[in-house]
């Protein structure tokens, strides 16, 4: 099916500094909306950034039809502007709604959206080395009626904003053993607003402890560590990388298959299983070299300085000769371009 995208431009560019402003919190001048009705898509459009009006029994206010994801656009040492695996991201945004019972948004549609957008608001893509433009795509279940039942209506939209590092600085985190993020069964797998919601009260806690994050574990036994805050579990030991195999509560996050790929073309040695907070704790107690850090699209990589387990402070190593800062520039050095893209993740809008 063919989606044909309106473009209605802004007359006028408001570009300014993008180094001061915060994450997330100005909007380009575009944003892209199509709707979802009697079972097709229709009405594809990019358009100035705008309010939305929505009833106040739309479906997603009271029952949680809400999915997102979080991509990013990079300037690339030849000044081409490049969208980082949008293959990967668009097949998780349709496993997550395929999970939350949302219409499946058509490939064609999805990246020729993200293409136009991005090019319309190409000025607001940072120059800067570690700056980039973050991509909202999400959807929420629009049809105005209260009832429990799965939405016959959507929007989907895309909105962007420039952004820099997540973390300033390393991270003090604990390992959560009383409240969890997600459940064998649930939807810990999909980019869902609710996956997000429940993780604020435990999360504002440790905050108010001292901690800029938690290390979730899992619900059956609180000893497999599982993710960490809007990021993967990653951990170098002795120079090993590993990180929690995938699993039902656990999101399959990009940037951790990237480095993942990558660490594996460099001849590092990489594990995929599961991980309890007791390994840390025997690595820590016998002196190994401990590295912990966050991945994601947003974060990138977050490195963590110390993890408080069942009281107990562990210090981890976080000095410039790391293996996750070589990971880091190696990621940096696709995006830009500086390093060969073998497997095809840079999509180059031009």
């Amino acid at each position: 099916m063919e989606h044909t995208i309106s473009i209605m431009a802004q007359a006028e560019r408001k570009v300014t500094d993008t180094k001061t402003i915060p994450f997330g919190k100005v909007p380009t001048e575009h944003m892209f909306i199509a709707e979802y009705a009697d079972g097709k898509w229709s009405n594809a459009r990019v358009t100035p950034f705008q309010n939305l009006v929505l009833s106040p029994m739309a479906l997603c206010l009271h029952y949680g039809q809400t999915v997102f994801e979080g991509m990013k656009a990079f300037v690339m040492e030849d000044g081409r502007i490049n969208v980082f695996r949008i293959d990967k991201h668009y097949a998780r945004f349709n496993k997550s709604l395929d999970r939350m019972c949302m219409p499946e948004v058509p490939k064609k549609l999805f990246t020729e959206a993200i293409r136009q957008l991005v090019s319309l608001d190409a000025d607001w893509v940072p120059r800067d080395a570690d700056g980039s433009l973050y991509i909202r795509p999400f959807m929420i279940a629009s049809e105005d009626r209260i009832g429990v039942k799965v939405s016959d209506e959507y929007l989907f939209m895309i909105v962007c904003s420039p952004a820099y590092l997540y973390y300033t600085q390393p991270l003090r985190v604990k390992v959560e053993t009383e409240y969890v993020r997600a459940a064998e069964g649930g939807t810990g797998m999909a980019k869902c607003g609710g996956n997000y919601g429940g993780a604020f009260y435990p999360t504002s806690k440790a905050r108010a402890e001292g901690f800029d994050q938690v290390l979730w574990t899992d619900a059956k036994t609180h000893e497999l560590i599982e993710e960490s805050g809007t990021m993967n579990a990653m951990f170098f030991i002795d120079d090993k990388l590993i990180t929690p195999a995938l699993s039902g509560s656990i999101l399959d996050g990009v940037t951790r298959d990237s480095l993942i790929t990558i660490a594996r073309e460099k001849g590092m040695i990489v594990e995929e299983r599961p991980v309890t907070y007791r390994e840390l704790v025997a690595a820590f107690e016998a002196g190994k070299r401990v590295e912990a850090f966050g991945a994601g699209t947003a974060a990138v990589v977050a490195p963590i300085a110390s993890i408080v387990i069942e009281g107990v402070e562990y210090n981890c190593y976080t000095e410039q000769d790391a293996n996750m800062y070589k990971l880091r520039e190696y990621l940096y050095a696709i995006r830009k371009g500086v390093a060969p893209d073998t497997h095809n993740w840079n999509y180059i809008i031009g």
